[in-house]
Order: C-alpha cells, then sequence, then structure tokens
C-alpha cells in the first residue's frame, strides 16, 4: 500500500474516502439500524428498554463490554415483529449505505432471531429479497446475503439457520456465517452445519478471534473452512497464522471502531491491523454495526488510513481489498474495481 507523501492533506483524504466507490464485507442486518429507525420501530412496538428518541439512543449504545453488546442488540431484535418491519429496516440501511458510496455489501442476516419471534419463514424471505431488489434498481445499491448462526442461541439455531438457508434458500444468498459471542461458544461443534451449507454452494465466513485468541480462528479455518475470517483481531499473536493466511489468502474483515466498543482492543492505536497488512495478510475494511458504534464505513476508511500511515492510492488498495475478497459476481467485481481506479484517478489529475 501505498504510504502519504503526495502532499494530501487529512481533509483532502477524508473527501477521496466519501467519494470512493467502496464495498462492505462484514456489516450486520438489525446492528446497521440508524437511531432514527430503531426509534421508529421502538414507537411501533413499545419496548421499555429501548428509548424512542435517537439522541437518548446515543447513551443506550455506551457498550461496557462484548457482553453487554450482545444484550443491547438482542433488545433491539426485538423490535422487528412483522415482514413490514423487516422490509423497511434493509431498505433504510441499503439507503444509509448508498449516501456512502457503497456500490456492495454484504449483509449478515440472522433470520433465525426474526422466525424465532414469530415472523414467517417465507415472509421473512420475501421482504428482505423485496428490499434488495429496490436497493439496486432505486439506489444503485447491490446486496447479498450472509445467514450466520446466533452462537448464543446454540445447536436447535444452527440446525434452524442451516434449514432456512439451504431449503428455502433466497437469490440474494451467498454465505454462512457464525456470529454472538466466542467464549464458551466453541466453533467445532457447528461443523455439521457449515458442512451442509458448503455442500449447497455457500460460502464460510465465521467470526472468529474476536474476543478469544487465535486458536478460534485455527478452529474456524480446521472445522468450519472458513473462505474469510470476521474480525480475526487475535491473529497476530500467533505468528504462524498469519503466515498461514497471508499464503492462502484468506482475508479479515477488519472492523476496528467495533472492536475498541467491545473491548476486544484497548485503544484503536493498539489496534493490529498494522501487523495483519505487515504480514501480507487480505485486510478489507469495515462497519460491523455501524449505528451501534456511533461510525459507518468512511469513518472506518479514515481509521484505517491513519493508522496504516497511507494516502489516496493506499485506500483505494484496501476498496479493492473488499471487492477481491467479495462473493460479488463477476461483472459487478469488474465494475467496481474500474470505478475505484475511475475515482483514483480523477483524484490524482
Amino acid at each position: 500500500m501505498s504510504n502519504p507523501g503526495t502532499g494530501t492533506g487529512p481533509g483532502d483524504l477524508s473527501a477521496f474516502i466519501a467519494g470512493l466507490p467502496k464495498a462492505e464485507l462484514h456489516v450486520h442486518h438489525v446492528g446497521s439500524a440508524s437511531p432514527r429507525i430503531v426509534a421508529e420501530l421502538a414507537a411501533r412496538h413499545p419496548n421499555p428498554a429501548v428509548p424512542t428518541d435517537p439522541e437518548a439512543l446515543a447513551e443506550y449504545f455506551t457498550f461496557r463490554d462484548f457482553a453487554h453488546f450482545i444484550e443491547v442488540y438482542l433488545s433491539v431484535v426485538d423490535l422487528i415483529r412483522d415482514a413490514e418491519d423487516v422490509r423497511l429496516l434493509t431498505y433504510e440501511v441499503a439507503r444509509d449505505m448508498a449516501r456512502q458510496n457503497i456500490r456492495y455489501a454484504e449483509l449478515t442476516v440472522t433470520p433465525y432471531s426474526s422466525t424465532r419471534r414469530g415472523i414467517p419463514e417465507v415472509a421473512f424471505m420475501e421482504a428482505i429479497e423485496d428490499a434488495r431488489r429496490a436497493a439496486e434498481s432505486e439506489l444503485g445499491v447491490v446486496l447479498r446475503w450472509c445467514f450466520d448462526i446466533p452462537g448464543e442461541a446454540g445447536l436447535e439455531s444452527a440446525e434452524e439457520t442451516a434449514r432456512l438457508a439451504c431449503d428455502l434458500r433466497p437469490e440474494g444468498l451467498v454465505s454462512f456465517g457464525l456470529g454472538g459471542p466466542e467464549v464458551g461458544v466453541p466453533r467445532p461443534q457447528f461443523k455439521p452445519y457449515f458442512d451442509r451449507a458448503i455442500a449447497d454452494g455457500l460460502h464460510s465466513v465465521p467470526h472468529a478471534g474476536e474476543t478469544t485468541g487465535p486458536e478460534t480462528i485455527w478452529d474456524a479455518l480446521t472445522f468450519l473452512r472458513a473462505e474469510r475470517i470476521g474480525h480475526g483481531t487475535s491473529a497476530p499473536r500467533d505468528p504462524r497464522l498469519l503466515e498461514y493466511l497471508a499464503e492462502h489468502r484468506i482475508p479479515l474483515e477488519v472492523c476496528p471502531t467495533s472492536n475498541l466498543a467491545t473491548r476486544a482492543v484497548p485503544s484503536l492505536d493498539d489496534h493490529p491491523v498494522t501487523e495483519m497488512v505487515k504480514a501480507g495478510v487480505l485486510v478489507t475494511i469495515n462497519s460491523d454495526d455501524p449505528p451501534m458504534f456511533g461510525t459507518d464505513l468512511c469513518t472506518e476508511y479514515e481509521i484505517a488510513a491513519r493508522l496504516l500511515g497511507l494516502d489516496a492510492a493506499g485506500v483505494a488498495t484496501l476498496a479493492r481489498n473488499a471487492v477481491t475478497a467479495s462473493f460479488a459476481p463477476d461483472h459487478v467485481k469488474a465494475s467496481l474495481l474500474a470505478e475505484i481506479d475511475a475515482h483514483l484517478a480523477a483524484w490524482s489529475a
């Protein structure tokens, strides 16, 4: 990646990032609900725990640790009660993405959390697909889905997620994941469900090594046949693992502000992304649960640029990494890579 040296100042780089066509690979469906949408859902389906004032939500989204984050996240999930809520949330997430020049996103969806709360499974699938088609035609945002297992809900949720993914597979579904807590939720137990999803043509993209050590990443690679790793924050603790990730071109989905908010790292300056890049690992930059963490993808790119010492060309390389690591159709990849190159050329000129 390029280093500073073109005279581009921080303000200029922010403008470059804002206009940069981008892809995002690690961003959660419910976790992307803006304060406005959460407040609207809370007013529609009152929950004493969730504020209806968008400003009060900022304080509500201040997390003590990862366990508290999961508690708050699930309280927002409880606000999504019917297919209309699902469609509204999905389309509004895409609208927020369009404002950031995000052209392509693989949105992590947890269908089990909605179907177990009474939303009919077919209606759920129709709602996300309707929103996906509208987002592409009306907003220019191409969406694809990752269905993930909520690890805290156990093997019942894994069985149900695999069934929904394979038996009711929506057109936009490309991958199969595993989220939620890592502590006390060993990865090997989910092997049969990932085996089924992979046999059905889905890609494996589990979270691993966010709040646990490198051994969780090894388990994701060995037992779940991970093609990308969600977070992978602890990977630099194991030089052999970094070497393996680099050699096999297994991308890491890095989410700096998220890691700070959930206390996975003590400070942004302590974030291991620099070590990952130095080791030759393919790093992508993502926002995870942006409104909950008070961030967006543009901000995450700015943070990464500062930590890695990047100029516009270096930032464009990060953007290309996300496209390369995505499961987008070839024509979408080619178009987006051309847009990135054109943006950089225009900027440099």
